[in-house]
Formats: C-alpha cells, sequence, structure tokens
C-alpha cells in the first residue's frame, strides 16, 4: 500500500513522496519551557514519535532527520521566572529536564536534533536582516514586523482570506504596524529582560522567526514534513511558511503539513490558561504508567480530537494489561519476524492508529487460541508491531509488577513479597496450607495477586 498522510497545505490525503529517501526530515514544534507538561503538550510528541518510528521502519533509521525544537526565550517565561523570582536560565533548565523525563516516560525517542532558539539566536537576524531588505519586513518603533501583504501567498496554509484570519485571532494591535496581521520578527528589550544585541538594537526575536531559523539551518530551506497541534496552523505556522518563503525564492518550506487535533476534558480544549489541564508528572503519581497514557493519547485518529479523562486511561492500561499477558513466558525472537501487512497497511493510511489497535487485538486473541509450536511467531508479531506504536516496551513481569512506577510508603517493596512468597512456597511444601492461604490472602489485601505456574509463582500488583 502506498504511504499516505493528510496534508493540510490543500486539505486532502496525499501520497507521501520524500525528496530524498536516503534522508527524510521532519520537524515538530516543540515547547515553551516555562512549566511542566500537560497531557494536550504530549499528544503532538506522541503522534509524531509514532510518525518517527514509522519513516524509520521504512527508509531505515539513519535515513531520518527529525528536529523538535524547544523555544526557551518567551515573554510567558520572562514572566514566569520573574513570579518564582529565579534567573531564566533555572527555570529553563529544570523545565527542560522536567520535559525529557516525562516523554521518556511517554516512551518517546529522542529526536535526531533538539535545538534550543537561544542558540540561533544569529541565524534568525540573518533570516530578518534578508527581509528587511527585500522589502517584506520593516522597522518601526524599535521593532521589526513582517509586511504580510507583501507575501502573495500569505493564507496558503488555513485557506482563508486575510479578513477571516485578523478576525478573531491573536494578533497584537499597535499602532506602529502598517496592516493589523503583521507580526514580530524583533522586539526591544529592556534592561530587566533578555536581550540580544543587533542591527535595530538591544533586543530579542518573535516567536515565529524562532522555528523558521531553526529549522532551516538543521533541515535546509525545503524539508519533508513540519508537524505541530490544529491550533498552530494560524498564526504560528501560516507565519513561518510566509517569512521563510520569502526568505528562500517562493518556496514553501515543507512539503506536507500535518497536525493533530486537541486533547479535550469534557467537551473543552484543555488548556493552561483555563485551568482545565492534568500534567503527565500528575497522572504517573496517580498510578498510571508513561504507556498508559501513551496509549490513551493514541486511541483517537490523530487529526480528531480526544476526551481524555481517568476512566479513559483505565481502559487503556486493561488493554495493555491483555497485550502483555499475551506475551507471558514467550520464547520469541522479535527480530527474525517481519511485522504483518494487515498492520503496517492501517498505518500507512495516514496514521490510523485506532485501526492498527484493533489489528493488535486481532492478533493477540489469535496468539490466545494457538497452540505452542505457532505461539512464538504469532508473539514476535506482536512485539514487532507494538514497537511501531513505541507500546509494550517493558519486561512482562515487571509491568504487571509496576516496577516502572513510583511506589507509595506504604507499598510493600517487590523484596518483601518475593520473601513472602518463598515464606507461602515452604509451607506448601510442609504441607501446611493454612499458613500459606493467609500469606496469599495477606498479599491481597496489599494488592498483590499470585499466579501458580507450571514454572513457580508469578505475581501482579493491581
Amino acid at each position: 500500500m502506498t504511504f499516505r498522510l493528510f496534508n493540510t497545505l490543500g486539505g486532502r490525503k496525499q501520497d507521501f513522496i520524500p525528496i530524498d529517501p536516503y534522508q527524510v526530515r521532519l520537524y515538530c514544534c516543540g515547547p515553551t519551557v516555562y512549566d511542566r507538561a500537560h497531557v494536550g503538550n504530549a499528544r503532538p510528541v506522541v503522534v509524531f514519535d509514532v510518525l518517527f518510528r514509522l519513516l524509520r521502519h521504512q527508509y531505515g533509521a539513519d535515513h531520518v532527520l527529525y528536529v523538535r525544537n524547544i523555544t526557551d526565550i518567551e515573554d510567558k517565561i520572562i514572566q514566569a521566572a520573574a513570579k518564582n523570582r529565579e534567573t531564566i536560565e533555572a527555570l529553563t533548565g529544570r523545565t527542560i529536564a522536567h520535559y525529557h523525563q516525562d516523554m521518556n516516560a511517554l516512551g518517546a525517542l529522542p529526536p535526531t536534533y533538539e535545538p534550543k532558539a537561544t542558540e540561533y539566536i544569529p541565524e534568525m537576524c540573518q533570516m530578518i536582516e534578508y527581509l528587511v531588505r527585500a522589502g517584506y519586513a520593516y522597522v518601526a518603533d524599535g521593532h521589526v514586523l513582517f509586511h504580510v501583504l507583501s507575501a502573495p501567498n500569505y493564507g496558503c496554509l488555513s485557506n482563508r482570506s486575510q479578513d477571516e484570519m485578523i478576525a478573531g485571532s491573536r494578533v497584537e494591535v499597535a499602532p506602529y504596524k502598517k496592516h493589523p496581521a503583521d507580526f514580530v520578527l524583533w522586539k526591544p528589550s529592556a534592561d530587566d529582560q533578555p536581550g540580544w544585541d543587533s542591527p535595530w538594537g538591544r533586543g530579542r526575536p518573535g516567536w515565529h522567526i524562532e522555528c523558521s531559523a531553526m529549522a532551516g539551518s538543521l533541515l535546509g530551506d525545503v524539508f519533508d514534513i513540519h508537524g505541530g497541534g490544529l491550533d498552530l496552523i494560524f498564526p504560528h505556522h501560516e507565519n513561518e511558511i510566509a517569512q521563510s518563503s520569502c526568505s528562500h525564492n517562493g518556496l514553501n518550506p515543507a512539503h506536507y503539513w500535518l497536525h493533530n487535533g486537541f486533547v479535550q476534558v469534557n467537551g473543552q480544549k484543555m488548556s493552561k490558561s483555563t485551568g482545565n489541564f492534568f500534567t503527565v508528572r500528575q497522572l504517573m503519581e496517580e498510578g498510571f504508567a508513561g504507556e498508559t497514557i501513551r496509549l490513551c493519547l493514541l486511541s483517537a485518529h490523530y487529526r480528531q480530537p480526544l476526551d481524555i479523562s481517568r476512566a479513559a486511561l483505565q481502559e487503556a492500561k486493561q488493554h495493555l494489561d491483555r497485550f502483555y499477558q499475551t506475551l507471558r513466558g514467550g520464547n520469541f525472537l522479535p527480530h527474525t519476524v517481519q511485522i504483518p501487512s494487515i498492520f503496517l497497511e492501517a498505518l500507512e493510511d495516514d496514521l490510523n492508529v485506532p485501526l492498527a489497535l484493533t489489528r493488535l487485538h486481532e492478533l493477540a486473541s489469535a496468539i490466545n487460541k494457538a497452540d505452542e509450536k505457532q505461539k512464538p511467531l504469532l508473539q514476535a508479531q506482536l512485539k514487532n508491531c507494538a514497537n511501531l506504536l513505541g507500546i509494550l516496551q517493558h519486561p512482562v513481569e515487571q509491568w504487571f509488577q509496576q516496577s516502572h512506577l513510583p511506589q507509595s510508603p506504604q507499598a510493600l517493596s517487590d523484596a518483601e513479597i518475593k520473601r513472602r512468597i518463598e515464606d507461602r512456597v515452604q509451607a506448601r511444601q510442609a504441607k501446611n496450607f493454612q499458613k500459606a492461604d493467609e500469606i496469599r490472602q495477606v498479599l491481597e489485601k496489599s494488592g498483590i495477586i499470585l499466579e501458580d505456574k507450571a514454572t513457580g509463582t508469578v505475581w501482579r500488583r493491581v
């Protein structure tokens, strides 16, 4: 089956044809690091991680470049640092470390490059200088602004007229603008604000120019795929296209523009500004594994809205429990087995992960019905399919014993559980079945379930 992606630029599914199959290039807008990532922030990371895995599978791991930036200079960061009475470096350093911890817990592979905006200030200034010289930008009241009327293709991504885009959009009204939709490329910094020397005075970049400079520097003037959330289509990605294409002979910086739908809570978009959000860390502290959160984020098609709840997370955990159960006691070699075409076809149809998960459940059912000769092959197929989705990444018993999760101080340690299981084994060998039953019951009250198998006793937390 041909690999197809829904391209926001044009509004339809298109066959994916890389510019260079030996160097497929992907850019995704990353976090603004002033606070912990909420689940809505995590969805694009998980979505584009699946795309990254699929591209690596199809073209080879050494032939895919993935850039996901970090915005470490922005007004929200300045405000948060001032509120916390700490330096910007302290705030961004801590937040980046937390972000890496949380995304790693979600099973996201690290991108090939993870540039910080503050590392690319010279490249931003160089791009801005060209835009000013070419007449696409102008200097006014200490600011450098991009003049949207100078860009002939402005509006090509959101497919709206300028009047429609301006109405109700997040555009700053300022008397020094030639047009209400003109956006800032460079702004002056006060003495107590971070800033860099530039031809227009000490200042700092606007948000949009950051991504254009970083993507262009690391992936070239034109690359394959640009991804991000649905809310970035306008103004962020529209502005990226305008300034990048005007800098590069009218060429759109990306051939395919992909956008994931919102994460919702009770039908409302999850947002820090409205307070209806929960962070990845918060959910993990409640006992939800990162892999559970990941599967929940993949449960709806990436372009559709996703309503997330504790009930949905519990359902995701039940699905993972079922998959892990089918791998229990397996003796298989996944790297020697190909991924079934019926599974790949689902992902190749615009990342149809819900259909791919249906194929996984069908495979799990086949494993449960298979004889001991067939089972290893099917288990290897299940494991390989799951790897493309970034799930089933834990050793099976570790998953059931929840060794990958932080335990409460009241929880029995793994060592204590194993000691009590050994006491039970000895009681059974001595035919003291009453004591053996008492040990089982005590463990059950602590949330530990025992399963006696031919090879010994295994246990899991509930």
